[in-house]
């Protein structure tokens, strides 16, 4: 019998340090949502989750007999399937922009993360991801100064693709010079107190900033 029909919850397969499921798991939390979240050692996959994703990647989420793979196709999954509170704004031209910029986050940042947080490589490799992504932080900073949130005036999926990232920076060893980023260390603080964000953490993550 397979995974899908065993299984008569809603099921997230999330990896406790990577930043792609803790996206996720913050969507989960700020909708409410009844899920069982198992924990996979990525280096450890089960049977099960090859069964139901081509891929066998995390994060994956099962709903029933539906699968889905990939983080913001199930991040907007979510924000339909369970409409309050909206993470993406009503009118075209806004939720254009919105996946524009989760775009832009995932290939100027994300990526940089993903580097930094495997720690494998050449340092020459390491200490360019790292010193690229501060500096691109820095010069970005100011927007945070605009807004409440990231380049919106709610919170939205694009905070729960930014605030994981932000959260691992010291684990991949980047310090913000508090004199030039104080709207963005702001921003943070306030992201990290945020109930869906205190909700979404594994012990793993929690303890990327002991």
């Amino acid at each position: 019998m397979s995974i899908v029909t065993k299984r008569s919850t809603m099921a997230f397969f999330s990896d406790a340090r990577d930043h792609y499921c803790h996206r996720v798991r913050m969507v989960l939390a700020e909708k409410g949502v009844t899920v069982e979240v198992i924990d996979i050692d990525p280096n450890n996959k089960p049977d099960e989750l090859g069964e139901v994703n081509p891929y066998n990647s995390l994060p994956t989420l099962l709903d029933r007999d539906l699968v889905l793979y990939e983080p913001n196709v199930i991040m907007e999954y979510l924000d339909e399937r369970f409409p309050h509170p909206p993470l993406l704004p009503v009118y075209p031209v806004q939720r254009a922009l919105t996946r524009l910029w989760i775009s832009r986050i995932d290939k100027e940042w994300a990526a940089k993360v993903d580097v930094l947080m495997a720690g494998k490589g050449r340092e020459a490799l390491l200490d360019k991801a790292r010193k690229e992504l501060r500096e691109s932080l820095i010069a970005v900073a100011p927007i945070f100064n605009e807004r409440p949130f990231f380049m919106n005036d709610e919170f939205s999926l694009v905070d729960c693709c930014v605030v994981p990232l932000l959260w691992r920076l010291k684990e991949i060893d980047i310090v913000l010079p508090e004199r030039t980023t104080k709207p963005m260390l702001k921003y943070m603080n306030s992201m990290f107190e945020r109930p869906c964000f205190r909700d979404s953490l594994t012990e793993a993550e929690l303890e990327m900033r002991e």
